[in-house]
């Protein structure tokens, strides 16, 4: 399937802004087998005084800028061209849980998408007791490293209402379990969380969700923002698996990447530091359109 996207990200500041600096991460990336990007360009206004890009740890794309004549606004805009595989769930050829430690143990690699990095408490997602209790219990009687994460993933859409206002950027997973509300990215914290508290490890995916359904299919949660879901490491024959628990299902054609980390804070659309005083208003709109 073929997509047209186009992000708007717009921060308006209380105050000029005299220097900053910049990180960005926005722009889809070419996963092969899966997706491939045709064409991407990245703009701004103001434009930068200086644009360089890299790749970091976890293979995601950077565009590094640096601002230094001052503004009072920024704006980021994406647009791209991306061709997505119309794959189908895989098949279930994940190990017992029981069996998944000793798996984990002989992957000595340490390459970026080793289930080593991916097991331990992150920046934004700890292993929280609770989580893990209710995942544990949601998931009993499930016996592959799939079926729990699956199970998982459809019991917090269950359970979970999508309350855009119920909790912010900063909102931990134990605030957000408590609550049982929030976004996308509460979502999949929560369900990372879960994972690892059972030995699976777990990771978070930013990218874009269609916006415009197949005839007769209901609208996606989610979809007029960037999106967030989870990858769980279900075994040696297996790999990497995406569950999106908004939406309850196995990510498939409607889901293009961005990239991915062990929480949020690896892989959001800008981080970095600007000198100014005040706060900002920050806007956002998406548009995912499939070419026809």
């Amino acid at each position: 399937m073929l997509y047209d996207l186009r992000l708007a990200l717009q921060y308006d500041y209380d105050a000029s802004v005299h220097g900053g600096r910049h990180h960005i991460r926005v722009a889809p990336a070419t996963v092969p087998g899966v997706q491939r990007v045709v064409a991407a360009s990245l703009s701004f206004d103001p434009k930068p005084d200086r644009q360089t890009g890299f790749i970091d740890f976890f293979g995601n794309s950077v565009t590094s800028i640096i601002m230094t004549e001052p503004h009072e606004k920024l704006d980021i805009r994406l647009t791209a061209r991306v061709l997505v595989e119309d794959l189908h769930a895989p098949a279930d050829l994940s190990p017992r849980l029981d069996q998944l430690a000793g798996e984990i143990a002989r992957y000595w690699s340490v390459e970026p998408d080793s289930p080593q990095h991916f097991l331990a408490p992150s920046p934004l997602v700890q292993i929280v007791p609770q989580i893990a209790a209710y995942a544990i219990e949601a998931t009993a009687g499930q016996a592959t490293v799939m079926a729990i994460a699956k199970t998982l993933c459809l019991a917090i859409h269950r359970d979970f209402e999508y309350d855009p206002k119920a909790t912010d950027v900063e909102t931990r997973p134990a605030e957000a379990f408590a609550l049982r509300k929030g976004v996308c990215q509460d979502f999949s914290h929560v369900m990372i969380s879960g994972l690892r508290a059972m030995g699976i490890p777990a990771g978070y995916v930013s990218g874009f969700l269609r916006t415009n359904p197949p005839p007769g299919k209901p609208r996606l949660e989610g979809a007029d923002a960037m999106h967030a879901w989870v990858r769980a490491w279900c075994g040696q024959h297996l790999g990497w698996v995406e569950f999106d628990p908004t939406n309850a299902m196995i990510a498939g054609p409607d889901h293009i990447s961005i990239g991915h980390g062990r929480d949020y804070a690896d892989i959001s659309p800008i981080v970095g530091v600007l000198k100014t005083h005040g706060s900002h208003v920050t806007k956002q709109s998406v548009d995912v359109l499939r070419v026809e």
